[in-house]
């Protein structure tokens, strides 16, 4: 009897996941490290929720009832009951503070930060996996509640390693369209989400384009048709006029909208609400460069039900003209998401930072600092010292420097390789020698890479031995801490 050797699985990530090592890893801890004390200082605490959700909790957050594994990942329990992997971090807080609501504080403060899963299709910088990290305050309606989380976010973007400029953050309210929509007699909710959507597509589209899709519809370069929201002319011309309202100070935008809303109650209520966040912004000593009012930022989401805003990073290109990266974060009011639950409406607004994009971001203008550093490594040159070249590295750890021993199995130049690789900022080696004699020897390996670039004779160059140092045993570490800290 002969049996077949089964295939070989071909090793691959599946569509949508990353694998990120070091390098990527570092950034988004730091990202990470350094927003949630932006956090902190203000006074939010840490939440942590599981990874899963009942389906049913997603609530607008999944895209068909019926089919639950659509748009998210989701599985049966052994109860029957559907569980999906979160969407993000908002239906979950709404879900905890419904749950918990007689025993938190009110306002409830709170930031987390951690991985969300969407199982939609991937693309280009565009992923199944990865990481946010939000900050919202629950139980309050102030439009400062809504002024402070913008200077939190904006104060986060600073923290994490954006130069100043770099991010513009856009403030608009949801009230102000809709009021504006509701005066010029559009009442159907299909009609003025189609407009929201329309309005969405201003900076791709330009005003040609928004306008064919607030009316009839648009077709594309493709041949494709896209079905408007078929507004009336004198609707259209609103809102065109309402989207082009924004651009410079908070205050004079505030004056062009007030024009255009044309007394709406809604819009009127929309309006105050801005002015509360431009004032408190004011106070907080945050100026109109860093965050401005701009009718055209609607969100996605349908669930904001006031104030939304929209982080966009810019880079500068040549000519000191402005080159759009993308949204690199966003939040707003939601005062109904709690109420699913409770069937009370409750007050909400929250900023979430998209940690994965702002990593990126970082890389792309070259603020993400270099390589992560490797840790010194002690070189494994005798195998009956293995007990020593162990000690070595537990002195160098007790001493707060990251250190190994080689566990390979390659001779000394491809240890100094594998050092080199690690970006290792030293290499300890110990011989029988070294040993009887007390001492041991130290490679300064940034040192030693600086001097490779300028040599032209490698005899003289080995002979010199740059950057090689024999130390006593008595205070070796001494020397190997000047190095770590040198390398920075």
């Amino acid at each position: 009897m002969t049996f077949e050797t089964p295939p070989r699985p071909l090793a691959r990530a599946p569509r949508g996941f990353q694998d990120r090592r070091a390098g990527t890893l570092e950034i988004e801890r730091r990202i990470l490290t350094a927003v949630s004390r932006v956090y902190e200082s203000y006074g939010f605490e840490p939440l942590d929720t599981g990874a899963f959700e009942y389906a049913d909790a997603l609530g607008k957050f999944l895209p068909d009832a019926d089919r639950p594994n659509e748009g998210v990942f989701a599985l049966r329990d052994d109860d029957e009951q559907w569980m999906a992997l979160r969407y993000d971090l908002t239906a979950p807080l709404a879900r905890f503070v419904a749950e918990n609501w007689e025993t938190l504080p009110k306002p409830f403060r709170r930031y987390a930060f951690g991985p969300v899963w969407r199982n939609e299709k991937p693309g280009p910088g565009r992923y199944r996996q990865f990481i946010q990290c939000d900050a919202d305050t629950v139980g309050s309606s102030r439009p400062q509640a809504d002024a402070e989380i913008i200077a939190m976010a904006i104060e986060g973007y600073a923290a994490a390693g954006l130069p100043p400029g770099a991010c513009a953050l856009k403030i608009n309210n949801r009230k102000l369209l809709n009021g504006l929509l509701t005066a010029s007699g559009v009442a159907d909710p299909m009609q003025k989400l189609a407009v929201l959507r329309a309005v969405d597509k201003l900076d791709r589209l330009g005003s040609d384009g928004v306008a064919a899709l607030l009316g009839r519809g648009r077709l594309d370069e493709s041949g494709a048709f896209t079905r408007g929201a078929e507004l009336e002319a004198s609707a259209i011309e609103a809102v065109l006029a309402f989207v082009e309202a924004g651009g410079g100070s908070r205050e004079s935008v505030l004056e062009r909208l007030s024009n255009v809303i044309g007394g709406s109650a809604e819009g009127d209520e929309g309006l105050a609400e801005l002015s509360g966040i431009g004032e408190a912004l004011t106070r907080l000593g945050v100026d109109s460069s860093a965050a401005a009012f701009e009718p055209s930022v609607v969100r996605g989401l349908e669930y904001y039900t006031g104030a939304v805003f929209e982080a966009e990073l810019q880079l500068q290109g040549e000519g000191e003209e402005a080159a759009r990266f993308g949204s690199i974060g966003g939040g707003g009011r939601y005062d109904d998401l709690v109420a699913r639950f409770t069937g009370e409406r409750t007050p909400a607004t929250g900023f979430s930072f998209g940690v994965s994009r702002l990593a990126a971001a970082l890389s792309a203008i070259g603020a993400a600092g270099g390589a992560p550093r490797g840790p010194v490594v002690v070189l494994a040159l005798d195998q009956t010292l293995m007990g020593d070249y162990f000690a070595l590295a537990a002195e160098l750890r007790a001493s707060g420097i990251a250190a190994e021993v080689y566990l390979g199995g390659s001779g000394m130049r491809a240890q100094m390789k594998y050092a080199d690789r690690r970006l290792s900022p030293a290499a300890i080696i110990v011989g029988g020698d070294e040993i009887a004699q007390g001492v041991v020897t130290i490679k300064d390996l940034d040192l030693g890479r600086q001097l490779a670039e300028g040599v032209t004779d490698n005899r003289a160059w080995r002979e010199e031995r740059p950057g090689q140092i024999s130390a006593p045993r008595s205070d070796w570490i001494t020397h190997v801490q000047r190095i770590v800290e040198a390398a920075g």
